[in-house]
C-alpha cells in the first residue's frame, strides 16, 4: 500500500515525464528562430553588392568649412508651406506660401553637434547622453558613420544637404540649441598651432 506521504512527496516532473494525457502530433510548423536566420543567410552582402559603404551615395555627408574663430549667431527656422493645406472636406486651411516657425509648436529636446570626422573625439567629450552628433563630409580615408558608430559605442548621424541648408550652416564643428523660438548656433574655433590642432573649450 502506498502511503500518502509517498504520494505528496513524489515530484510532479517525473509523473508527468512518464504520463501521455490524449493524443498527440508532431509539429509541423518550422522553428521561428530557424526560419529568420535562414533567410538572414540569403540576403546578399550590401558591400559584396555594392561596395564598399564610403562609396554609397546614401553614405555622402554634406560639405562644411573649418570654423577658424568662435562665433554664436541666431535662425529661425521659417518653414513656407509648397502646398495648399485642406480639410478632409475641402475647407482650405493654410493656403500654399504660408509662413511659420517650427518652433512655436514644439521643442527641441536635445541638441546638435555638427563636426568633421576628425573632431569627433572632441564631440564625443562634449555631447551630453541625449545629443545627437552629425557627420559633415570628411577627408577621403575616414571611416563612415556606421563603423563610427560601431567603434565608439553611439549612434552617429550624416549631415543632409537639406539639414545643412535650413539651418543655414557653413562651418563646422557647430553646436545647435533651441533657446525659446529660435535656433543658437555655437560655431567652436579651430586654432592652428605648431602644426597641431587645438579645440577651444565648447559650452556644456
Amino acid at each position: 500500500m502506498v502511503s500518502l506521504a509517498a504520494v505528496v512527496a513524489t515530484p510532479t516532473t517525473v509523473l508527468a515525464a512518464t504520463s501521455t494525457i490524449g493524443r498527440t502530433w508532431p509539429i509541423a510548423e518550422p522553428d521561428a528562430l530557424s526560419e529568420i536566420e535562414g533567410q538572414a543567410l540569403r540576403v546578399p552582402d550590401m558591400t559584396t553588392a555594392f561596395g564598399p559603404r564610403g562609396r554609397w551615395s546614401a553614405m555622402k555627408a554634406a560639405s562644411l568649412g573649418i570654423a577658424r574663430a568662435d562665433r554664436t549667431r541666431t535662425v529661425v527656422p521659417f518653414y513656407i508651406l509648397d502646398q495648399d493645406i485642406r480639410l478632409p472636406e475641402g475647407k482650405l486651411l493654410y493656403a500654399k506660401g504660408f509662413s511659420f516657425n517650427p518652433l512655436a509648436y514644439v521643442s527641441l529636446p536635445q541638441r546638435l553637434i555638427v563636426v568633421h570626422p576628425r573632431d569627433l573625439p572632441w564631440a564625443l567629450r562634449t555631447a551630453r547622453p541625449a545629443d545627437f552628433i552629425l557627420l559633415a563630409a570628411g577627408e577621403p580615408g575616414d571611416a563612415d558613420a556606421i563603423t563610427l558608430g560601431e567603434r565608439h559605442g553611439r549612434a552617429m548621424f550624416l549631415l543632409e544637404e537639406r539639414v545643412k541648408a535650413r539651418l543655414g550652416l557653413t562651418v563646422a564643428p557647430v553646436i545647435i540649441a533651441q533657446e525659446g523660438q529660435k535656433l543658437v548656433l555655437t560655431e567652436v574655433g579651430v586654432i592652428e598651432a605648431d602644426g597641431a590642432k587645438a579645440m577651444r573649450k565648447a559650452p556644456r
